[in-house]
């Protein structure tokens, strides 16, 4: 597993930027993980997805509409 970028959500929240593997197969893995009250770790959250390789060019193809669209 990679942590590529955490970004700061807000409220004891971050959007965890990731390549997870799970069943021997590579992901990039979008999610909101949560700080324990009682650790102080963070923690994953069900709220994200996880994008397969042959789907990568599509998703960047969705983040860069998205990008031209904020502008």
């Amino acid at each position: 597993m990679a942590i590529l970028k955490d970004i700061e959500k807000g409220a004891g929240e971050i959007i965890r930027v990731e390549v997870s593997e799970y069943q021997g197969k590579k992901y990039l893995n979008v999610r909101v993980w949560y700080t324990d009250k009682t650790s102080g770790e963070f923690k994953p959250t069900q709220k994200g997805v996880a994008i397969r390789p042959d789907q990568f060019d599509e998703f960047l193809s969705a983040i860069n509409a998205a990008r031209a669209e904020l502008q």
